[in-house]
């Protein structure tokens, strides 16, 4: 059994409503997320899995309620600083790997580092021994279109880590995989999580990740079951 590395919570989300004109999605969901846990969140197309990620990471706002990143209120923040924050203490997976094809795998890992200004030999040297620690240090300088859907995810996992988040948002990230790929990306979040103490919350359809993990969630009628 994983002992937490701390026993805080990192994220509080309260009394979140979400509405698209008429279609009531959310209709108050209260979460609360621990440092180190593995988190999953289920249910059915459609029931709002991925509308709340996108809260939980201020990728869209909700109708009403609040979410707390350790002590900061997330939606108090101005649009600019609330893009600095999301970028240096969250971070992403997708489905889609979102891999700008144009750049090499280590580019593609250091842009968000970039972003944070910060120095660039420090972020290439945190890229190349992330990419190492995932198997991809023979991949490092190939483009997303030479590598295939499992390093592109791995690619993916360690972008998202290059800022040492405090959190990483996972939407279905291996619903583009097959059967191998897929084990061994959720071993890899396991893995992760024993090495850096890292925090995830998953939304998947994927019954044997959901059940492999600390805590799930189920998503029915806009509220957490």
């Amino acid at each position: 059994m994983f002992e937490r590395f701390f026993k805080a919570a990192v994220l509080q989300a309260h009394n979140i409503f979400k509405s698209y004109n008429s279609l009531h999605v959310l209709k108050g969901i209260d979460l609360q997320v621990e440092a180190g846990e593995i988190v999953s969140i289920v249910g059915a197309s459609g029931a709002g899995k991925s509308t709340l990620l996108h809260i939980l990471g201020s990728l869209d706002f909700p109708d009403r309620g609040s979410v707390k990143l350790e002590d900061q209120s997330i939606f108090d923040l101005s649009t600019k600083d609330l893009a600095a924050f999301r970028n240096q203490h969250i971070g992403f997976v997708f489905q889609f790997h979102n891999l700008l094809p144009e750049f090499t795998a280590l580019e593609n890992v250091c842009i968000p580092g970039f972003i944070q200004n910060r120095p660039q030999n420090e972020v290439i040297d945190q890229a190349t021994s992330l990419l190492s620690d995932l198997g991809m240090e023979p991949r490092l300088h190939h483009k997303p279109s030479e590598l295939s859907g499992g390093e592109q995810q791995r690619t993916a996992v360690a972008r998202a880590l290059i800022n040492k988040p405090m959190i990483i948002l996972a939407d279905e990230p291996s619903g583009n995989l097959d059967s191998q790929n897929a084990r061994e990306l959720h071993q890899l979040f396991f893995d992760l999580r024993s090495k850096y103490g890292q925090t995830f919350i998953v939304v998947t359809h994927n019954e044997e990740l959901a059940k492999m993990t600390d805590r799930m969630l189920e998503i029915k009628d806009g509220v957490i079951n």
